[in-house]
């Protein structure tokens, strides 16, 4: 591929994962003659953060917030969240939206612009049952002035909430790889909404998992109701880890969304 048509991808893992969920994606990607960055966001796959030292959103995100801050200043880029991973990428919408060409969120938390960041995050995780957590573990950390949460995905969880229909290869790796992870809280984003100057501002488009075992089409359809993107698409045989389930459906997907938006 001539290099003018080369796109650049970022990839935002979701929680308790790293840049190595990307494994099939970023492949694909570059084998179709695209850039890809796959980030590890602090205290992931190897950033050597502990979740103890993650204070603030932007503690949690600055792996991100330091790959966009070495752009070229004329460089737009396709931001691709998964999950909670949409606050973090709002976050770097927000700050840089002069270099993102379009956001997509996959089955992902997308803040609006005038409740806190962390609203779409907190509003599920307290539709849940807790039985429905199965053998996930919350902690707690911070201090008793700005309490914040730590939250690790156990093994049953990730087979029956996240990888039911992902080859059990990936499932494995999960359960290898997966690290304790701040909990996106009110208390770790604050409470003032990202600008619609800013995040406001870039393209988004919103990708459904049909299948997806934890956050229901139902509450993916509201998440898109209640910010509307540009445009939004359906992988309808999709658990909640369609790089793995069905890798190639969502690059394709990927790889239409660049050519329309970058």
């Amino acid at each position: 591929m001539e290099k003018r048509n080369q796109k650049h991808f970022v990839l935002v893992h979701l929680g308790c994962h790293g840049a190595w969920s990307w494994y099939k994606v970023k492949t694909k990607l570059e084998a179709a003659g695209h850039c890809v960055s796959a980030i590890d966001l602090a205290a992931s796959g190897i950033n050597t953060t502990r979740v103890e030292e993650i204070q603030t959103l932007e503690d949690y995100s600055k792996p991100l917030l330091e790959v966009m801050d070495s752009l070229a200043s004329d460089e737009k880029v396709v931001l691709v969240a998964h999950s909670a991973g949409g606050v973090p990428a709002a976050l770097a919408a927000d700050m840089f939206p002069c270099k993102i060409a379009a956001i997509v969120f996959l089955t992902s938390s997308m803040p609006d612009t005038k409740n806190p960041p962390a609203y779409v995050v907190e509003k599920l995780v307290r539709s849940i049952p807790p039985e429905e957590f199965l053998d996930t573990v919350f902690g707690r950390y911070g201090t008793p002035d700005c309490p914040l949460q730590s939250i690790l995905f156990g093994p049953k969880f990730l087979a029956e909430k996240f990888y039911q229909l992902s080859p059990v290869e990936d499932l494995e790796l999960a359960k290898m790889l997966a690290r304790v992870n701040p909990l996106i809280t009110d208390n770790l984003a604050e409470t003032r909404s990202f600008s619609e100057e800013g995040y406001g501002s870039v393209t988004r488009i919103y990708i459904i998992c049909g299948e997806d075992n934890i956050v229901s089409d139902e509450y993916q359809r509201w998440i898109s109701s209640n910010f509307p993107p540009k445009e939004v698409i359906e992988i309808r045989d999709a658990d909640h880890m369609p790089m793995f389930s069905k890798p190639q459906e969502l690059c394709a997907h990927l790889l239409e969304i660049a050519d329309r938006y970058a």
